[in-house]
């Protein structure tokens, strides 16, 4: 089970973390110091269950779970709380939360309340892993088709009707968040609320244009609704957002290719309102986001699916798009950061080649060398062995000049 700690106070964070690691060292724990660090970590991991402060700078523990249900179902949620705001508690058990710990929080009521949420959510998770399985791949298809068509991008054969038969006519909702003061908070924030205004009024999907630009697809229930919809949105944005935005929506459409053509007369629209980069510099920024990521991540386990969420892309779109803006495929690009890094590395000989591999982020140094070889034509040794007898070359010229 993995465990999601939220609270501004490392003592208790880190306290909840000794204790349910001493005690349930099966279980892993994450922690986070506030709501944005929170959304973070729950959009990354497979995160089962959430203990989160009720008052926090930012954004309250409430409202990080007011947003995170629509997106995160599965999640059960257990609020911390003092005596003094014991009204917050109640009203997180209204908002669905299983269960909430007052401070000072007793070891032995964390153990009982992990215990027995762990045991339902080990049932649930048999019941219920398939199930979410294909809704969430059937989510991620959605999301990927749809930025395909916001780009314009080729569909490999991919049946659009297939995909978002559920539409027989649909409007594009677009919410651009001021670029230089946007982060993971902002864009979590809106993703989420189209989400769960997109089931209240009907059905849709939402999918990231760019770094700070969200297109959400929906198909309200009664076409009368988009108003009433996009009201709620700017109502919900300007009381969780913190920057500046603009909503933008599209009359009535009935035909998947009309998309491209509209989304971009949506961003023409925003560019006469705001002066705010256009789509192309929002992929160079975001190619460069994943960049200064990748080379200060790259010794970890590093996978597309992170890096592309790192810059709020799907893993499909943004690994065609960062070989097309740098000329390397993803993998590639990661091998060669670290084999020039081990390349490095091995003119030190005080270090053992397998401390390298794993500096370099391989636990595995015969998979290290390989990669090394298929790179180099020889192997991390024979470099080293190379390198020895070159300056055992230049100090025999030297000795005899």
């Amino acid at each position: 089970m993995n465990i999601l700690v939220v609270d501004d106070e490392s003592i208790i964070r880190e306290g909840i973390q000794r204790t349910l690691s001493q005690q349930f060292p099966q279980h892993t724990v994450y922690l986070a110091a506030k709501a944005d660090e929170a959304a973070w970590l729950l959009r990354i991991e497979s995160i089962d269950l959430v203990l989160t402060d009720v008052r926090m700078p930012g954004m309250t523990g409430l409202e990080l779970m007011e947003l995170s249900r629509g997106r995160h179902p599965h999640v059960k949620w257990v609020v911390i709380s003092a005596y003094s705001e014991f009204a917050y508690a109640r009203e997180a058990v209204r908002l669905g939360a299983r269960d909430y710990l007052l401070k000072p929080i007793g070891k032995e009521a964390l153990i009982e309340m992990v215990e027995q949420l762990g045991a339902e959510i080990e049932q649930n998770t048999m019941r219920s892993k398939e199930t979410h399985l294909v809704r969430q791949n059937l989510r991620l298809l959605r999301e990927g088709a749809l930025t395909r068509l916001i780009t314009g991008l080729d569909f490999g054969g991919i049946d659009l009707n297939a995909l978002l038969e559920d539409h027989p006519y649909f409007y594009l909702v677009m919410v651009q968040i001021e670029q230089k003061r946007s982060g993971h908070l902002e864009h979590f924030i809106v993703e989420n609320v189209l989400t769960e205004l997109f089931d209240n009024f009907g059905h849709g999907v939402v999918a990231s244009a760019s770094v700070n630009q969200l297109v959400g697809l929906v198909t309200p229930d009664l076409p009368h609704q988009l108003p009433v919809l996009i009201d709620e949105l700017k109502t919900q944005l300007k009381r969780c957002l913190k920057v500046p935005f603009q909503v933008i929506a599209t009359e009535e459409l009935d035909k998947f290719s009309l998309i491209p053509r509209q989304v971009e007369l949506m961003q023409r629209a925003e560019v006469g309102q705001s002066s705010e980069l256009n789509h192309e510099d929002h992929n160079n920024e975001a190619i460069e986001l994943a960049l200064k990521y990748i080379r200060a991540h790259y010794q970890e386990e590093v996978t597309l699916e992170r890096v592309s969420s790192v810059v709020f892309l799907t893993p499909v779109y943004f690994s065609q798009l960062f070989k097309q803006k740098t000329g390397h495929g993803f993998k590639d690009y990661i091998i060669h950061l670290r084999m020039e890094e081990a390349r490095r590395l091995l003119h030190q000989p005080g270090l053992k080649i397998s401390d390298i591999a794993e500096r370099i982020g391989y636990q595995d140094m015969r998979h290290f060398s390989q990669v090394f070889r298929r790179k180099y034509n020889m192997t991390p040794s024979d470099y080293r062995q190379q390198l020895s007898d070159s300056e055992k070359e230049e100090g025999h010229r030297f000795s005899w000049s």
